[in-house]
């Protein structure tokens, strides 16, 4: 049997209402507990922990005698239930005699007693009654509005008498018993500092409390920004010409519409299986990781699903400096985040729209995100970031590229390259386009290209001839002229 020791004695402290006046405290054995008046602690055995009931404190000259004699018997230490103000010839005696001093007060002598022979039997019944108490103690806590996890960690570490807390484990799964959660997101594994049968008992039950706890901490501080994100997504799917009516709403929810908003759209996509729907796991886990990560961020902050792809919305006054790119620095984060949780065969495309005021402007930016990010995801460029240009040409063209129909039409027009080879397709497309936006002139085409217009004029009449088009039609040299700018936009 384990030997139950001066130090765990102290460590037991703040579970048995002990508080530590003057003496040593080191590894020698508590074997025994006895109660006994101050004047008859010589006749208790070495390694005895004397306990002294009594409403008063005895005076000073029987304390002094007790700790004299408790020195010579070899005693293991003294509990005053009384109040206890030691005088200094008190303290010296019990730091020369090795006779650690404590005070019990308001504690009842008798259990005192019961409960400290438990701990020195170190059985299932003193493990189970540790158990217990730390359960209830930390259930109790729990049912205050007010309470936080902190509140239930300190709570029931004084009654297991060990230290408690949750640590970050990637390896603990949701039936784990010590596991931690927030809704379906684990946070952590709740873990003692000293195991033992008390805590092997009471932690599944503390970490249950700690979960809800957590829960109700979580809806609290995020409700209403939650509230607001439902809000931006129905903005962001409704009709334009409904936009304005959002303000109002909003206002009353606390978004102020009529700001700047840069968007971030991050959207997921299997490796192996481009339709495949993203882990379920990970909605619930990302979010919480925003939400946090922007928590004591000065920017207004708002964090949404539609469907797979999450949409991070930063508002600021309207002019506010490199508004972009903080959207950057924590869209990057939560991009590298979603990469963690979902796994290798998973890639996070991370699109971001520029600064835009209003409603109409958030609509604005928001598809001018998710269009950088679908076009490079056609283009089957995984796992980047996408910035979208300013100018109002390339916005169409990634509009006409995110869409797989326009996508596929504008790719019919310029198929029959293909049979050239990838190298070759494109330098004929680069080709095309250089002879199309300088309206047919080989010279000023051969420049661009660093190329002789004889050259042009060559590659010109083989390109004719492969896609079978009257270049000289209008409409058909805006429909090609528009091919070669989207294929060229997806090859980067």
């Amino acid at each position: 049997m384990a030997q139950y020791s001066l130090r765990d004695l102290h460590e037991d402290a703040g579970r048995l209402g002990l508080r530590l006046h003057a003496g040593p405290i080191d590894e020698r054995q508590v074997s025994r507990v006895d109660l006994a008046a101050v004047d008859r602690v010589d006749a208790l055995a070495a390694g005895t922990l004397a306990i002294i009931p009594g409403d008063e404190q005895p005076p000073p000259f029987r304390i002094d005698v007790a700790l004299r004699q408790a020195s010579a018997r070899g005693l293991a230490g003294l509990v005053f239930t009384a109040p206890l103000t030691l005088a200094e010839t008190a303290r010296v005696l019990a730091d020369r005699g090795g006779v650690p001093v404590f005070s019990a007060t308001g504690v009842g002598a008798a259990d005192l007693a019961k409960t400290v022979d438990r701990a020195i039997s170190g059985g299932a019944s003193e493990a189970m009654m540790r158990g217990a108490r730390a359960v209830a103690l930390a259930t109790e806590a729990a049912a205050d509005e007010d309470c936080t996890t902190d509140t239930i960690l300190s709570t029931a570490a004084a009654g297991l008498g060990t230290e408690l807390r949750v640590a970050s484990d990637p390896s603990v799964s949701w039936s784990d018993a010590d596991a931690v959660f927030i809704g379906e997101v684990v946070i952590g594994r709740l873990v003692a500092e000293r195991a033992d049968g008390a805590t092997e008992v009471a932690l599944p039950v503390i970490a249950s409390l700690l979960s809800r706890v957590a829960q109700r901490q979580s809806r609290d501080r995020y409700a209403p920004t939650q509230s607001r994100a439902d809000l931006l997504v129905e903005l962001v799917l409704a009709d334009s010409s409904r936009a304005d009516g959002f303000v109002a709403q909003a206002a009353r929810l606390g978004l102020p519409l009529p700001q700047s908003h840069v968007v971030a759209w991050l959207a997921p996509t299997r490796r192996n299986d481009p339709d495949a729907q993203a882990p379920r796991s990970v909605k619930p886990a990302l979010e919480l990781f925003a939400l946090q990560l922007v928590e004591a961020r000065e920017e207004l902050w708002h964090v949404a699903f539609l469907q797979d792809d999450l949409m991070l919305v930063c508002t600021e006054e309207h002019g506010a400096g490199d508004h972009q790119r903080r959207v950057r620095e924590v869209a990057v984060r939560v991009q590298q985040r979603a990469q963690e949780l979902a796994g290798a065969d998973w890639a996070y495309t991370l699109g971001l729209g520029t600064p835009q005021v209003g409603a109409l402007g958030l609509r604005q930016s928001a598809a001018e995100a998710r269009i950088a990010a679908e076009s490079a995801i056609a283009a089957g460029r995984l796992g980047g970031v996408e910035l979208t240009d300013v100018t109002g040409l390339r916005r169409v063209l990634l509009d006409l590229y995110a869409s797989p129909i326009s996508r596929e039409l504008l790719h019919d027009i310029l198929r029959p390259l293909d049979d050239l080879g990838p190298e070759r397709a494109l330098t004929s497309t680069r080709t095309l386009l250089a002879y199309l936006a300088h309206r047919g002139s080989l010279v000023h085409a051969g420049r661009e290209l660093m190329l002789h217009p004889n050259g042009v004029g060559y590659r010109m009449r083989r390109i004719r001839d492969l896609l079978g088009i009257d270049l000289d039609d209008p409409d058909a040299r805006f429909a090609v002229e528009l091919a070669c700018r989207v294929r060229l936009l997806a090859a980067g």
